[in-house]
């Protein structure tokens, strides 16, 4: 009776609070591949709540509180890019997003009408048919400056031809990504990070590693043209959408997070 007189809404925010950190981990975990590892973390933080906060055991909660202790640095070395993800999920489209509606600039025409998608549709269209691979990436809120700054910068309007030239198969350019910003190619011949994940697809290959690293690091939509079988393919937060159609192209691009 009395730890429900106690209870207030400041407790239930501090639960709600621990659940969505909780959840937002797992949901790293789980794109990282590494669901077991989370499985037993959580599974010692448990034993080590009960053995020192409610079985009150000195010798073995004192134990348990120096690995506890060590074994947070390790976590923070061993996950340091897992962590700097989640960092960028909360701050651009997670917990944050609201904040950055309410200081953020008002959108261009550009931005507003996304007039820009389809030179971009027509594009990805053309390198299909033709089998030149391809990887574009279209910037959303998080900032895409570490990646442009590995390749050349353009700043160019976007346009079927000047994209379908980028990547053509002599050009110096075509091994690299394209980044895109708005209705501006602001650079081309970029380098993705690469996902280490164990979950896909052996056919697919490092364009495709390339576009899941940046989506699991940023809210960036990737493109890929395959080569090998002249597919069009989309990577956004994470997740693959494969052998999508010119209209489906279109309507991923066209839509706001």
């Amino acid at each position: 009776m009395n730890l429900l007189e106690h209870f207030g809404i400041k407790d239930v925010i501090d639960i709600l609070l621990v659940a969505y950190f909780l959840y937002q981990t797992y949901k790293l975990m789980k794109i990282s591949g590494a669901t077991a590892l989370f499985s037993g973390i959580m599974s010692f933080i448990f034993i080590w709540i009960l053995v020192s906060q409610i079985l009150e055991m000195r010798l073995l909660g004192a134990i348990l509180d120096k690995f506890m202790s060590f074994g947070i640095i390790v976590l923070i070395v061993l996950f340091q890019d897992e962590i700097r993800r989640f960092l960028s999920e909360f701050g651009s489209h997670g917990g944050l997003k609201f904040i950055s509606k309410i200081f953020a600039k008002r959108e261009t025409s550009a931005n507003k009408d996304r007039s820009y998608v389809m030179p971009i549709v027509m594009a990805c269209m053309n390198m299909a048919k033709t089998k030149t691979g391809a990887l574009i990436a279209l910037k959303e809120t998080t900032s895409l400056e570490p990646y442009i700054e590995t390749g050349e910068r353009i700043n160019g309007e976007v346009s079927t031809r000047l994209i379908e030239n980028i990547f053509f198969k002599n050009s110096p350019l075509h091994d690299g990504a394209v980044i895109i910003d708005g209705d501006t190619i602001v650079a081309a011949g970029c380098i993705l990070p690469v996902a280490q994940t164990h979950n896909i697809p052996r056919e697919l290959g490092l364009r495709h590693r390339s576009a899941l690293g940046l989506s699991q690091e940023t809210d960036a939509k990737i493109i890929i043209v395959s080569e090998e079988r002249g597919t069009i393919s989309v990577a956004h937060k994470g997740k693959f959408t494969l052998d999508v159609s010119g209209e489906e192209l279109q309507r991923i691009l066209s839509q706001e997070d």
